[in-house]
């Protein structure tokens, strides 16, 4: 891993935690979620995700940030990392409930990833400042949000 990809996970899990949970942030409360044949088959909190914001939670360097990994179908513009896999066509390749556990905690798949665990158990995160404690990254919509969007991705 060179020092940009490093440079770009730290800053990755710094943002996604301070923005997403401060005492502003909404819906900002954890959810539980199942796991069953590596797949999150449930919407957290029942709740329906909105594609169109999806995207902009994906590519929003203070929230989701997924572009400082992963290559994403979006403007030539755009500057995207490559410690991932592309994003493009991920619909094709993952369920819907597949897709939905990478985000919320990708460890699942792989225990030694990078990837921060945008909605992971509170007691699964490690070295969180203590105002941050037992918040997730993203909210529930958001997650719902971001997994509607990359649902798109065939």
């Amino acid at each position: 891993m060179n020092r940009f990809s490093l440079f770009l996970v730290s800053m990755l899990t710094l943002t996604a935690g301070q923005r997403a949970a401060g005492d502003d942030a909404p819906g900002a409360a954890y959810f539980s979620w199942q796991v069953k044949n590596f797949a999150i088959e449930q919407p957290l909190g029942g709740l329906k995700g909105v594609a169109k914001r999806g995207m902009a939670v994906a590519s929003d360097g203070h929230l989701g940030n997924c572009l400082a990994c992963h290559q994403l179908p979006l403007s030539r513009d755009e500057v995207f990392g490559d410690l991932g896999p592309p994003l493009t066509g991920i619909a094709s390749r993952q369920s819907v409930g597949a897709i939905r556990l990478h985000v919320v905690d990708q460890s699942y798949f792989n225990p030694e990833t990078v990837m921060p665990g945008f909605h992971r158990r509170p007691e699964k995160l490690h070295r969180v400042a203590k105002a941050y404690r037992g918040r997730p990254f993203l909210s529930a919509q958001q997650i719902e949000d971001v997994v509607a969007w990359l649902a798109t991705l065939k």
